[in-house]
């Protein structure tokens, strides 16, 4: 086993109970420089994401901007709704191809713990993380209150319902709600 990093050994002596896999490996510098970058993207959500003084131009303009600025890539034309989260730890993970639209309250994530050990009698906070990107392809929607999980992409044109939670992908042209989001129609050539 590799040797713990001194800033995972004062971590754990100030009785802050991390994940070794995480952050055991981890400098005191890169420490510094992840908490600067959450420090910075918390900013930009509260400040600028929410403002009611810029919100006819927040939807389509500034949210994709602060979304870039964040990491994630963002095509033309996206949409980003009122309280939209985006896994800001994770911002490099999230692709949104061209005319995306994203409905209020959604919530994008790209980390999860990783189940896969877990077992009875071990403690929860020292698993390690999944993280997988998720992609929006063009012209898809996500439904209001969604919440899109690691590893997924919504496929072109595709609907999600509002107030989904989606596991898995979800086809082109088709819609799925529910929780989790199942297909529950295919959308149809235009005659």
């Amino acid at each position: 086993m590799a040797k713990k990093s001194t800033t995972y050994i004062l971590l754990k002596k100030i009785g802050l109970n991390f994940s070794e896999d995480e952050y055991g490996q981890v400098s005191f510098g890169q420490l510094i420089k992840t908490a600067l970058k959450h420090v910075r993207n918390a900013f930009l959500l509260k400040y600028c994401m929410y403002s009611v003084l810029l919100s006819p131009i927040n939807y389509r303009k500034i949210r994709p901007v602060l979304w870039r600025w964040m990491g994630a890539k963002v095509g033309k034309d996206c949409f980003i709704g009122y309280e939209v989260w985006v896994d800001m730890t994770n911002t490099h993970l999230v692709e949104l191809e061209d005319h995306v639209h994203i409905a209020n309250r959604c919530l994008l994530l790209c980390h999860q713990r990783d189940l896969t050990d877990y077992c009875i009698g071990d403690d929860y906070a020292k698993l390690g993380y999944q993280k997988k990107k998720i992609i929006l392809k063009k012209g898809c929607l996500i439904g209001m209150n969604s919440m899109i999980m690691p590893g997924v992409t919504v496929g072109e044109g595709a609907i999600v319902g509002a107030g989904s939670l989606v596991t898995k992908d979800v086809p082109a042209w088709t819609i799925a709600t529910g929780r989790p989001a199942k297909v529950v129609k295919h959308i149809p050539q235009r005659p």
